[in-house]
């Protein structure tokens, strides 16, 4: 289903997505600090969106190299980036294939096709769990040395129309885990000006 959904765009293989990646990143989630950090921060390297921040980084003159997303955020925004240009990650998992059904489809950039199943053919699994957490995963995966990440708050939920903010809190506290728990020696996470190695 998922792959039929997005015939008509350019689907690329893992090696062609990771040839994207420098190995300097910053990868944006969708924290209330976004505009801030960003300004504090400033933006190095490959430029990688979560989902539910590209209208605000399109807002603030940031245009996004690849988006990460699972088709739950704003979708014109997304579909901007990558008529620009920009590769998607689009994710499918248990509860969004209507989504994957009705927009997959619309993307006219490069896609690649994610899972948190089993991946096959010309879908992958790069880890994570949350668009955030995934882009970061993603860009980890490919050899990324230093991420910057503003935009990351991970207790406080940034409120999105239809999302559960208990739910979300839960999955933070994930996303947490996973950004810092896989963190090998040598690469460095920029978080809200506060530069740390593990």
């Amino acid at each position: 289903m998922l792959i039929s959904a997005t015939l008509g765009s350019d689907l690329v293989s893992d090696d062609e997505a990771g040839s994207r990646v420098g190995p300097v990143c910053t990868v944006f989630g969708n924290a209330a600090s976004l505009e801030d950090d960003v300004r504090r921060l400033g933006v190095e390297g490959t430029k990688v969106a979560s989902g539910s921040s590209v209208s605000r980084l399109l807002r603030i003159g940031v245009f996004p190299d690849v988006v990460v997303t699972d088709l739950d955020g704003d979708i014109d925004a997304q579909l901007e980036a990558s008529r620009g240009g920009a590769l998607t990650l689009i994710h499918a998992h248990g509860d969004n294939a209507d989504l994957v059904r009705s927009y997959a489809g619309l993307f006219k950039g490069p896609v690649a096709l994610t899972t948190q199943s089993v991946p096959r053919d010309i879908v992958y699994d790069f880890g994570g769990f949350t668009d955030g957490d995934r882009a970061v995963c993603f860009v980890r995966h490919f050899g990324c040395r230093r991420i910057l990440l503003p935009g990351f708050d991970y207790s406080t939920p940034y409120p999105k129309p239809g999302s559960d903010v208990a739910v979300k809190a839960r999955k933070l506290r994930w996303a947490k885990e996973i950004i810092e728990g896989m963190n090998p020696p040598g690469v460095e996470l920029v978080r809200r000006c506060h530069a740390f190695i593990r």
